[in-house]
């Protein structure tokens, strides 16, 4: 009775943030509160359990990046950026986007795809102000790309951190088996996107030659805490590529760069504080304890009980499924809570493989969470993230506007994917 009352209440949640009726903050933070009512879960469980509440790395992980982001904006680096890209372009909306889509995916293998939004949409929005095109388009791309992007290294998404933790994984084993694919979907899915958005790439002649008359040098506003502000993120992304060397967890390592430059950059709280998405870090802690409480009722247990006696000993089955399952369940709750769950059936179904089979199962787990978190706003941290500063700039991007090109984005992504399992693996 428990369980079903806990699925009941997920399902709930999960119709009402689809329908945007009310704030999806209310509805998770009900459905958390609703969860500790029916027993599902409690105050130790939601806070302190490592397997089925908050996960307190993401969220500090976002508050970190969102200050140490908030600080940078006081650079007018994001300008000369944004006003850099489009003068390359020569004011075409459709060329501009190809370079911001390529920058992203590149730099969310470097970085990780939250952190890569956090520092890609607000030179977005200064793009398409001056392009005097919508900014959505672009901001949805940018996350489609972030998540593909992030999936070519151990450290660009979330979700590959817990895979390589529970399969041991090294580094180097994410780069040879991940990122050749991770190259030749960019390859398919930034022509699609670019065609999927064409009619509202377009601006005027106008607008075009006005925007090569601007001086990119001109948009920087402090450059000596620039310099201080990149010497910061740059000593971020080198810990975040050692944190493995370094035995330190990237929420850590965000908190304590962004420790360092509110330091040494001289600003008062409030001129930092600004950017910090609060109610997007509050909807994922409401959302974390909505999962944990699933997970804590045995109801991904059973689901994953389920799993393994479909498969039997069949792991071509078995990969072709989990590469489906992960696709529409991390579209359904965020990815990384997803894999958390899962990452224990996929360790029992793995025993016993070896040679190229050895380790097919946990990249069919990764390519489904990470390209399947594309599918809806919730799929993926990085959406979340993105949905929340295009809101405050004062752009909604609806639950299915969102759908609309993202479930076309993952189906082609995961299409792709299938043939290269089957092909390399068996």
């Amino acid at each position: 009775m428990q369980m079903t009352l806990a699925i009941v209440v997920f399902a709930l949640a999960y119709v009402f943030i689809a329908s945007e009726k009310v704030s999806r903050i209310a509805i998770a933070l009900s459905g958390a509160a609703a969860m500790v009512i029916i027993g599902a879960t409690d105050a130790d469980k939601a806070f302190y359990s490592h397997e089925t509440g908050i996960d307190w790395n993401v969220i500090f992980l976002l508050l970190g990046m969102m200050i140490i982001v908030g600080v940078i904006h006081k650079t007018g680096l994001f300008e000369f950026l944004a006003i850099t890209a489009i003068k390359k372009s020569k004011g075409s909306p459709k060329v501009a986007l190809v370079y911001l889509m390529i920058l992203t995916s590149v730099a969310s293998a470097i970085l990780d795809n939250v952190t890569t939004i956090l520092l890609a949409v607000p030179m977005t929005l200064i793009v398409t102000k001056h392009l005097n095109v919508s900014p959505i388009p672009f901001i949805l791309a940018q996350v489609f790309v972030s998540n593909i992007g992030g999936a070519a290294t151990l450290v660009g998404d979330p979700p590959n951190i817990i895979i390589a933790s529970k399969a041991d994984l090294s580094f180097n084993s994410f780069l040879i088996h991940m990122a050749p694919m991770v190259v030749l979907v960019l390859m398919v899915i930034i022509p699609l996107i670019i065609y999927l958005f064409r009619t509202e790439l377009v601006n005027s002649a106008t607008d075009r030659a006005s925007i090569m008359k601007l001086d990119a040098h001109s948009f920087f506003k402090d450059l000596v805490l620039l310099r201080k502000s990149v010497v910061v993120l740059g000593l971020v992304m080198v810990a975040f590529l050692a944190h493995s060397f370094l035995h330190l967890e990237p929420s850590v390592i965000a908190l304590f760069g962004a420790g360092i430059l509110v330091m040494i950059s001289g600003l008062k709280p409030r001129d930092y504080v600004q950017d910090v998405e609060w109610s997007t870090l509050v909807f994922f802690a409401g959302l974390f304890v909505m999962v944990g409480a699933l997970v804590n009722v045995g109801a991904l247990a059973e689901f994953s009980e389920y799993l393994k006696d479909l498969f039997g000993g069949d792991t071509k089955l078995a990969a072709g499924s989990i590469l489906g399952i992960s696709a529409v369940l991390s579209g359904l709750i965020d990815n990384i809570p997803y894999v958390a769950s899962m990452s224990p059936v996929v360790a029992d179904l793995s025993v016993g493989l070896i040679g190229r089979q050895e380790h097919v199962l946990w990249w069919s787990l990764a390519f489904g969470a990470d390209f399947g978190g594309n599918a809806t706003i919730i799929g993926a941290s990085a959406n979340v993230v993105a949905i929340g500063l295009a809101a405050k700039a004062g752009h909604h991007i609806s639950f299915w506007k969102f759908a609309k090109y993202g479930i076309i984005v993952t189906a082609v992504s995961i299409a792709m994917v299938y043939p290269y399992i089957l092909f390399f693996y068996f």
